[in-house]
């Protein structure tokens, strides 16, 4: 299993214990992995609400970071790897997710269109940012979106 950065902006780490089905459509399991934390020291942070979800909106999962700023990675159907190994399909090789970090104090955080691939972790890294240093963004959430790959 490789381990490739899926955004330099932020760090995070997420595992999913639900039973995922196979199917025609999606035959393979990738992970997406989540490491919340603050500053440039990178310190952890306990407790930081993490939500992935389809790109249709359904919830694959939500968890809690735990003491060292990370959740379990998180298991998501995602096209067979023989779907990346054809030029010119029309098919992509990886299954477009979207993740939200909230914590009471800091900015929130969305991110768009992750791309995870199967048998791959990808690794998702998120610098919180603490309210009192933007004491006029209370209320902002901070978004970034992963354009699609020419792939």
């Amino acid at each position: 299993m490789k381990i490739v950065p899926a955004h330099t902006y932020f760090p995070v780490i997420a595992y999913h214990d639900m039973n995922l089905e196979r199917s025609d459509h999606l035959p393979s399991i990738g992970y997406i992995q989540v490491h919340a934390y603050t500053s440039r020291a990178r310190l952890p942070l306990e407790d930081v609400a993490i939500t992935v979800t389809a790109s249709d909106g359904t919830a694959i999962a939500m968890r809690l970071t735990d003491r060292s700023g990370k959740i379990s990675p998180v298991a998501v159907p995602v096209p067979d790897l023989a779907a990346g190994q054809t030029p010119d399909t029309g098919e992509i090789p990886y299954t477009p997710v979207n993740l939200y970090a909230r914590k009471q104090g800091f900015e929130q955080i969305e991110s768009e269109n992750l791309q995870v691939f199967p048998d791959t972790v990808t690794d998702q890294n998120l610098e919180m940012i603490p309210l009192s240093e933007l004491p006029e963004a209370w209320d902002k959430t901070e978004i970034f979106n992963t354009p699609p790959q020419n792939l």
